[in-house]
């Protein structure tokens, strides 16, 4: 009996496990949605995901920069997003499932752009 064709199979498994964890959704609590509204600072339309920074502004009056990541370009491109969705100064709402560990940070959701189109994450 040839070994060579289970070799072959737990070697490519063992490749595949670090790129299966980087797309672990573990830091982010699905169980609740926190909706923000602010301005964006930046788009970022890269791969592995698209990122946005949102500054929001409290009932105080203090402003906190919120690191919200999102799918790959590919995949919000069949959503309808486009990478013109978001510009820096738009006034943005954007739910998402916030991390765990309360840092200020989440992963998309829906979001409605400043046009007033709503797009899903």
């Amino acid at each position: 009996m040839n070994a060579r064709p289970a070799l072959l199979a737990a070697a490519l498994a063992a490749l595949a496990a670090p790129t299966a964890a980087h797309h672990s959704g573990a830091m982010f609590d699905a169980s609740k949605n926190l909706t923000l509204q602010g301005s964006v600072k930046t788009f970022k339309w890269s791969n592995p995901h698209a990122w946005v920074e949102l500054v929001v502004t409290g009932s105080d009056g203090t402003s906190d920069q919120w690191s919200i990541e999102m799918n790959s370009p590919n995949a919000l491109l069949n959503k309808g997003w486009k990478r013109t969705s978001f510009k820096a100064g738009d006034k943005v709402k954007i739910v998402i499932h916030p991390l765990r560990d309360g840092k200020k940070g989440g992963t998309v959701v829906e979001a409605t752009t400043a046009d007033g189109t709503m797009l899903k994450g």
